[in-house]
């Protein structure tokens, strides 16, 4: 088919509908897996951190455990 012929029939109404949506769908599911990304890798960095502060004696283990618990959500 020819590359004109394509866009031709992309552009058809129920074709465009489908593409729109497809479209959507597609960048709403990057969109998620980045975010559920940012936060994993975020929450690791906090746990470094504060495992950090335990072992130089800044903060105590139970002072850590409370920190790390904090954000969690209760099930």
């Amino acid at each position: 088919m020819p590359e004109d012929q394509i866009i031709q029939k992309l552009l058809e109404p129920d074709m465009a509908v489908l593409v729109i949506g497809g479209t959507i769908a597609v960048v709403a599911i990057v969109f998620s897996t980045l975010t559920g990304m940012i936060k994993s890798i975020a929450r690791e960095r906090t746990r470094r951190e504060i495992a950090a502060y335990i072992a130089e004696g800044t903060m105590t283990p139970d002072q850590g455990e409370r920190l790390i618990k904090a954000g969690q959500k209760v099930s």
